[in-house]
């Protein structure tokens, strides 16, 4: 299970700050995907062939997909911090060292 610290290790590490409370429901969550990954994992699985996952999965029905518009390039940079509409880009803060 996941700690409190862990917690905050890895807010860290992907450069979060979290207070006390979202730091104890973010423990919860992560504890509670770990404990169903577990449970996948504890699934007898021999003697299932891949057919049979394969046969399930086509059996499952699907939505259709529709195209759709998506946002207009020059809208997204008129609205992005240092957008460049020249180039089509954007600057972010650097997230990694190096």
């Amino acid at each position: 299970m996941f700690t409190d610290e862990d917690v905050r290790r890895l807010a860290a590490l992907a450069q979060l700050e979290l207070d006390a409370g979202e730091v104890e429901l973010f423990r919860r969550q992560l504890s509670d995907i770990l404990e169903f990954a577990r449970q996948v994992q504890a699934v007898e699985t021999h003697g299932v062939s891949n057919a049979a996952v394969i046969g399930l999965a086509a059996e499952m029905p699907r939505r259709e997909d529709h195209v759709e518009s998506s946002l207009p390039r020059d809208a997204a940079l008129s609205v992005a911090p240092d957008g460049d509409a020249r180039t089509g880009l954007f600057k972010v803060p650097r997230v990694l060292n190096g």
